[in-house]
């Protein structure tokens, strides 16, 4: 898991203090009992007399409003939430954690929808939250800007204590909205639904994952190998790796183009140590991004010739794909937390690529390459197996959806005999933009129908005949992916 993407999605910094501090975030309220699966009666549906959903969101002690933006059929508010520094030590400091709710009515289900990564600021619907047509809470990662203590204490910096801030945003928000709860997310965001249901599975009613990668074991990662030797047409492969070791043969030309370009733009590679791991990063990410964000009817956009294709066109091809500028100090430094979690919990693959001979000089970098080495890192090699035994043995009300061609599918969340009401599905062809819709048609009927019936909301004629399922909003181009879109912001290398 590891590079950030082509074009990384520019997040808008906030700034300035906006509004006054809330409440200091007390001890992370438990759930009630019977919250799971069971799904509360609403004690108000809607808007209720003259009491604005406003005025509702922020009666919670530790909510401030940021900023209310129109948007049609919604209230789109952007918010932030006082939050302990430490859910053990909750007196120990807190810090602003940033939120946005897309309300349509107290009286619909909610989605819960977390990318892992930052928040947009920007109205959108997760998939889940198009099919059962409900609310959606958007919570931005901790220790991504803005939503970072300071100082850093980057232990605390966990899956656990990220899943305990979910866990105190759904306790605050479930008062204003009583219906059922999904919880969702996209790669990092898939992983970060499923570690929130394993630490709290009582909160949510059921979970969409779409491309969440499951590294059990992170000196063991031959499934990616398996991958690439199989994935797409030899045709595709031969051409993307063509392309790849060119890059690296024409190292010294290009790389002076490498230079111009970052004296130009100001990047510096103090992170990494020089321009020449930077530009050998971005080149290793090559094939992998490619699979990821691409399907196999782009490859006829790969150059044919690699070895006498021109500099220009070996130059555009990678910085397409991976981005030369993503391994400069100015990059990297949007993506600290996650190569943080990835070399401290989560693992990141290990790519032998031996196709490229001897060409390469630094290998598959690992992520303790792209933190500042002021920030101490240290493996848990237990965290993930945690998860990934639970999951098997436990799942409730859980679904998976994988690309084919994504390289994160390579190692996928698997369900065991535990596992109830719970389904694994994979999208034929598709990238790490995997979505139901994408699925084929009885599998997209059943896995649409599940979630209707997650979130209490499944028409009669869908629980008589699952095969009639539809998604109950019409798709809106602003606010909804299609299939095989993938946001950027959404993964690195990658989830």
């Amino acid at each position: 898991m590891r590079k950030a993407l082509t074009g990384v999605l520019s997040l808008a910094v906030l700034i300035g203090t906006l509004g006054a501090a809330g409440a200091s975030a007390g001890a992370a309220t438990a759930a009630e009992p019977d919250a799971k699966r069971s799904g509360l009666a609403a004690v108000r549906g809607g808007e209720t007399g003259n009491e604005d959903i406003k005025d509702r969101i922020l009666a919670i002690p530790g909510m401030n409003l940021i900023e209310e933006k129109p948007y049609a059929g919604y209230r789109y508010f952007v918010l932030d939430y006082t939050q302990p520094v430490d859910h053990r030590r909750p007196s120990k400091g807190t810090f602003q954690q940033r939120i946005t709710v897309l309300h349509k009515d107290t009286a619909r289900p909610t989605v819960f929808a977390t990318s892992g990564y930052n928040v947009s600021t920007n109205p959108s619907r997760s998939e889940p939250t198009q099919i059962i047509d409900g609310n959606q809470v958007s919570l931005e990662y901790r220790f991504f800007t803005p939503s970072r203590p300071a100082p850093a204490d980057w232990t605390k910096l966990d899956i656990w204590q990220a899943a305990s801030d979910q866990h105190r945003v759904f306790t605050a928000l479930k008062k204003v909205y009583p219906k059922k709860w999904l919880a969702t997310g996209g790669s990092k965001g898939g992983m970060t639904a499923t570690y929130f249901e394993r630490f709290y599975p009582k909160d949510m009613d059921g979970v969409v994952a779409y491309v969440a990668p499951n590294d059990v074991d992170d000196r063991e990662d031959s499934a990616y190998d398996r991958f690439f030797r199989n994935v797409g047409t030899k045709e595709c492969r031969d051409k993307l790796q063509a392309v790849q070791r060119e890059a690296l043969i024409r190292r010294a030309p290009l790389q002076k183009r490498f230079k111009e370009y970052a004296a130009a733009n100001g990047l510096t590679f103090t992170t990494l140590g020089s321009l020449d791991r930077a530009y050998e990063a971005a080149v290793m990410d090559y094939v992998f991004g490619f699979w990821q964000y691409s399907l196999l009817a782009d490859c006829s956009e790969i150059p044919a010739d690699a070895k006498n294709a021109t500099d220009d066109a070996i130059w555009d091809s990678v910085d397409g794909i991976s981005g030369f500028s993503f391994y400069s100090d100015q990059d990297l430094e949007t993506y600290t937390p996650y190569y943080y979690q990835a070399g401290t919990q989560l693992g990141s693959p290990d790519i032998r690529q031996p196709w490229l001979g001897n060409l390469s000089r630094y290998g598959y970098q690992a992520p303790r390459s792209f933190v500042p080495r002021s920030i101490p890192m240290r493996f848990d090699r237990g965290a993930m197996r945690d998860v990934d035994s639970w999951v098997r043995n436990n799942a409730r009300q859980m679904l998976y959806v994988y690309g084919e061609n994504d390289p994160w599918s390579a190692e996928p969340f698997r369900l065991g005999r535990g596992a109830k009401d719970s389904y694994v599905y994979t999208v034929p062809g598709g990238n790490h933009g995997a979505r139901v819709s994408g699925l084929p048609e009885d599998r997209r009927a059943k896995a649409t129908a599940a979630i209707l019936r997650w979130a209490g909301v499944a028409p009669a004629a869908v629980q008589a005949d699952p095969a009639k399922a539809k998604p109950l909003a019409k798709f809106d181009t602003k606010l909804d992916q299609l299939n095989g879109e993938v946001e950027r912001g959404e993964g690195i290398l990658r989830p």
